[in-house]
């Protein structure tokens, strides 16, 4: 773990300082990934190539689901890939991540999301987003990407519905491991579009 520091000091002197720790709030703890997450991720995902139907990594179907935990972990150590298990009611029922943080630009991706069935359209998919963005822009962040595969509908519905702004599509973007090539659509939320997200998440959880 990277030493602490206030995160205002931390985006003056080095853009953005992503830290890599637990997270929680009312509803959700969010937990860096470790191997004692596998038994309960693998019981909470189902049928992987059906819960990450569109997942480009070529390690999930090339060999399997906790193999790709592995690769997960070892993107970790390198920093590349800062993934989450995403712990509601006591288990863990999915994962997010941290994707390529870019200290110097002071950007990172959110991604590598997926949720069981049974936690699927209740508060945990917007408190995750809730504290993962709000982490960010603490740590120092400008922008927070999220993309998703062109033909994935209800991914590319659920982003706009927190408010991210659509930034158009990388054509041929990522070989799709099964055959062929992914179209992706790209969107972002910026730090000063921040609070106006921030809000809505709010009142979409107070809601619940």
């Amino acid at each position: 773990m990277r030493a602490m520091m206030p995160a205002a000091a931390r985006a003056e002197e080095n853009g953005m300082n992503l830290e890599y720790e637990p997270l929680a709030n009312a509803w959700v703890r969010l937990e860096p990934l470790e191997d004692r997450h596998k038994v309960e991720l693998s019981a909470a995902i189902g049928d992987p190539r059906d819960t990450l139907k569109f997942s480009p990594s070529p390690q999930l179907h090339r060999d399997g689901f906790e193999a790709f935990i592995d690769w997960q972990r070892e993107q970790a150590a390198a920093g590349r890939w800062l993934p989450y298990a995403v712990i509601f009611e006591g288990r863990a029922v999915g994962q997010t991540s941290y994707i390529n943080p870019r200290d110097y630009d002071a950007g990172v991706e959110i991604g590598g999301t997926w949720y069981g069935a049974s936690v699927r359209g209740g508060p945990v998919n917007p408190s995750c987003k809730l504290l993962m963005l709000r982490h960010a822009y603490a740590c120092g962040a400008e922008r927070v990407e999220l993309k998703t595969d062109a033909d994935n509908a209800q991914s590319r519905a659920a982003i706009l519905k927190l408010g991210a702004q659509f930034e158009g599509i990388h054509r041929r973007h990522m070989r799709r491991p099964w055959g062929g090539w992914r179209d992706t659509a790209w969107y972002s939320i910026l730090r000063d579009e921040w609070p106006a997200v921030e809000a809505k998440l709010e009142a979409r959880l107070a809601a619940l």
